[in-house]
């Protein structure tokens, strides 16, 4: 066989379907995990992957992936570039490996699962490469910051965050769980393989990759480098997977599968990617903003991948582009007031030249969010930082677990999209984080956000250190001005000279 061209042996080796004789096929499929929508076997033995490899040379390319990065770490191990790192730059890397590192170990999870219960033979050899890829994936994203934990103990939180009550943590299990964790086979295929991997991970990946470039971070750019390169490959998998939905008729199931995945990662990718592109990132050193990125990797790319395979645009297509230019500047106000809240140190760094920047890339930004950052310089000139902390907890949606906020200014525009159920009021962002709800209300009614369990009393003592304690933050470890607040500095001045 070795002496074969691997276009002559590659689909007899991974075509592996059988007809069983002792247990019956929906014993050994159960539709429930296999495949709800009865599409026929013989469609599904049709899976054609479009990134064809066999073992042997996954392995050889791993192991130069691997040899790669680990080789670039090993050789700058002895710089101090963290020591002298920009403080917010580290604490994009904190938020990142906190937020994915054993998110990847989850994942390995739902590609075991499409190993084991999917149908198609195809589906089941790339799944398998899917499984090995993000078990290499955490371990690399976990032994990384592993050496920076005696530089910062925030960079702990790579492990600790997700075995942790943290309302971010929270909210980033709730839709993970959803996507990867608690459906079937080819439904989990579709949410993460095409509307998560295919559809949102570039801009996580080759965005944060060019930026760390710049900032001359070439250990971390490597990494995810070395990562988006797997990604690419098994995202494939949602592909063909919604072909024969397609073919087979089941469009509206697939369509709605892509709908809900595709927002309720979005939601949270925003915040994990949208805020550090376009404030953490010194200015000097942005690639791109994040509504650019989006533009090109999602709202043009993406778009064309999904109507080239007979989908639709989600409904909400056009509040979604709209949502890319604000959703992540909400969350960057809200995450810096709640900022002791987190395990990174987020940075206001709004200076009169981001300030500007941020006007040229977000016309109107100075109108409306630019003056809710008004309020907090006045309090932090006038020496008032108490008055910019928390003490209470924000109202939360009950679907996306992040603060209900909206565009400030004189258009503010706050609005709560409430639905009662069962006897109980929920709270959601928007219509579409109802809309998902109002899809399968018995999978998420059950579900209580952390100000539910703030007045449940699950909490205690019930005010905002016994939140802080429920979270699990300890004194070294909760969130404050990644620069000190140095970046007030410009408007004190100003103040001073106009006295």
């Amino acid at each position: 066989m070795p002496l074969l061209e691997r276009s002559a042996w590659y689909d007899i080796a991974r075509d592996t379907n059988w007809t069983p004789k002792y247990v019956e096929v929906d014993e050994l499929f159960p539709p429930d995990q296999s495949d709800p929508y009865g599409i026929p076997v013989a469609e599904w033995e049709t899976f054609d992957e479009p990134y064809k490899v066999s073992y042997r040379e996954y392995v050889s390319v791993q192991r130069e992936k691997d040899a790669g990065a680990y080789s670039v770490k090993a050789a700058l191990a002895r710089s101090s570039y963290y020591e002298d790192a920009d403080p917010a730059y580290l604490s994009m890397l904190k938020l990142h490996y906190g937020a994915i590192a054993l998110s990847e170990y989850a994942a390995c999870q739902s590609d075991a699962r499409m190993t084991r219960f999917s149908k198609a033979p195809g589906m089941r050899n790339m799944a398998t490469f899917g499984m090995l890829d993000e078990l290499r994936h955490g371990q690399i994203q976990l032994y990384f910051p592993h050496q920076l934990v005696s530089l910062d103990r925030q960079f702990d939180w790579a492990h600790q965050a997700h075995h942790s009550k943290n309302w971010a943590a929270i909210a980033g299990r709730h839709a993970l769980d959803d996507v990867m964790m608690t459906r079937d086979s080819v439904t989990t295929s579709i949410m993460l393989n095409f509307a998560f991997e295919t559809g949102l991970t570039n801009i996580q990946m080759i965005g944060l990759s060019a930026d760390a470039a710049n900032m001359g971070d070439f250990t971390f750019s490597n990494l995810i480098t070395s990562i988006q390169s797997d990604e690419a490959r098994h995202a494939q998998i949602g592909t063909p997977v919604l072909e024969i939905m397609v073919r087979n008729g089941r469009k509206a199931e697939a369509q709605q599968a892509v709908d809900i995945a595709f927002w309720r990662i979005h939601r949270i990718f925003a915040i994990l990617t949208g805020i550090p592109m376009d404030y953490w990132i010194p200015l000097e050193k942005r690639d791109r903003s994040f509504k650019e990125y989006m533009t090109e990797f999602v709202g043009e790319q993406f778009e064309r991948q999904l109507l080239d395979l007979g989908l639709e645009r989600p409904w909400y297509w056009d509040i979604f582009l709209e949502d890319v230019g604000t959703h992540h500047h909400c969350q960057a106000a809200a995450t810096w007031a709640w900022r002791n809240t987190l395990w990174w140190n987020p940075t206001g760094n709004v200076g009169p030249r981001e300030r500007a920047w941020l006007e040229e890339k977000y016309p109107g930004w100075n109108d409306t969010f630019g003056k809710a950052w008004d309020v907090i310089i006045d309090n932090l000139v006038e020496g008032r930082t108490e008055r910019t902390l928390p003490e209470t907890l924000p109202i939360v949606c009950n679907m996306s677990q992040i603060p209900i906020c909206a565009i400030p200014g004189n258009g503010w525009n706050v609005k709560d999209w409430p639905l009662e159920y069962e006897g109980r009021l929920y709270h959601f962002n928007s219509e579409i984080d109802r809309w998902v709800f109002e899809q399968e209300p018995e999978r998420y009614r059950g579900h209580m956000t952390l100000v539910d369990r703030f007045l449940a009393g699950h909490i205690l003592p019930p005010d905002l250190g016994g939140a802080l304690a429920y979270m699990s933050l300890q004194p070294g470890e909760m969130g404050d001005d990644a620069h000190g607040y140095a970046w007030v500095d410009a408007y004190r001045e100003t103040r001073r000279a106009a006295e």
